[in-house]
């Protein structure tokens, strides 16, 4: 009797134990970063826009803006993601749940650009995403033509410039930027009307702007092979492999900062086959006026680049404004510290 009520307290004894000891400590390996440049075949490119959601707060809502992506391109490969983010969400957020994301779906991550903005067209909306992919069939077999942005004073003289100058060729996406988003609804429906085929997006750069402006930048499919017509039309026109980066952050407002970025984006092309020289297309994002000017001016002029002729979002302007470069800012990057963020298009030689 003593033995067994010995042998019952032992084991009594080595089921509390167990219940005691804490669970070893599960580590969770780190996310994935996204490349700092992909490389793409420019007849295989289509182009996608997420649409807004006002359900929730930031991060389920780039959860569903990359699951309506992702089941919209019927399987192409996405290889850039520019996402806008509104509201006071953390931006690095966005670069958190693409690698969750992808990395269950056992996916390749794409280059990655994130930019806060003033604003979106629908109240509760955060976030909206451009998408980049790859198709499996060939669908530009004449190559894809990036148009730059003019600024002018309103949104419908924006969408009239860009369908002019687009009027021969099938514009696939379209960005617009605004001053102010108070007429949201029928700046969506002459955008729609203007380019019907095309994935739009529309945006306010910032919620507070000192002067009314709108502006329009594309990409298109090129029917066919058209000689010189695109230099006429102020938009980049390549065919063959393209290098694409995510954005590199400026730091300070020396002209010194600006130039680390840009030769950080040439070393991130260089594996891919591409250089500075090859650059092609200029996207940069400026938090305030001064340093979009630099941007400016040394993509002008001090860029070593043979083939760069237009720098967008925002650096070029309309005849109404006589030619003086007022390039817009926008509200916020991933970094507290970064003044600006510049990312590349780069045709391989």
């Amino acid at each position: 009797m003593l033995l067994t009520l010995c042998l019952t307290a032992n084991l009594c004894a080595q089921k509390r134990n167990k219940k005691d000891t804490e669970p070893p400590t599960q580590v969770l390996a780190p996310l994935p970063d996204p490349p700092d440049a992909v490389v793409a075949e420019t007849a295989r490119l289509s182009f996608q826009v997420s649409p807004l959601s006002s359900k929730g707060l930031l991060t389920p809502q780039i959860r569903d803006a990359l699951k309506a992506l992702l089941r919209d391109n019927h399987g192409a490969q996405i290889v850039k993601l520019r996402a806008f983010v509104a509201g006071s969400g953390d931006l690095r957020r966005v670069q958190t749940v693409v690698a969750e994301e992808f990395t269950d779906r056992k996916l390749a991550l794409p280059a990655l650009s994130t930019i806060q903005v003033g604003a979106l067209p629908m109240v509760g909306a955060q976030v909206v995403i451009e998408a980049t992919s790859v198709e499996k069939r060939i669908v530009n077999p004449d190559g894809v033509a990036f148009f730059t942005s003019f600024i002018f004073p309103d949104f419908a003289a924006a969408v009239a410039d860009l369908r002019e100058r687009s009027r021969d060729v099938e514009m696939l996406r379209v960005t617009c930027y605004a001053s102010s988003l108070s007429d949201a609804g029928s700046m969506r429906a002459s955008a729609g009307a203007a380019f019907p085929n095309s994935a739009i997006d529309i945006l306010q750069t910032q919620r507070l702007s000192l002067e009314p402006f709108a502006s329009c930048e594309g990409a298109a499919r090129m029917p066919r092979p058209i000689g010189t017509w695109f230099s006429t039309n102020l938009c980049w026109f390549t065919i063959g492999r393209l290098v694409i980066t995510g954005t590199k952050l400026v730091f300070r407002d020396e002209s010194a900062d600006i130039r680390l970025a840009f030769d950080r984006l040439g070393k991130a092309m260089e594996p891919l086959g591409a250089s500075l020289k090859d650059t092609g297309w200029i996207d940069a994002y400026a938090l305030t006026r001064p340093v979009a000017l630099k941007v400016t001016a040394m993509t002008r002029g001090g860029l070593p680049t043979s083939r760069s002729q237009l720098v967008s979002p925002g650096v070029l302007v309309g005849p109404d404004v006589q030619g003086y470069m007022a390039p817009f800012v926008f509200e916020g990057l991933p970094s507290t510290d970064a003044t600006a963020a510049i990312e590349l298009m780069a045709a391989v030689p």
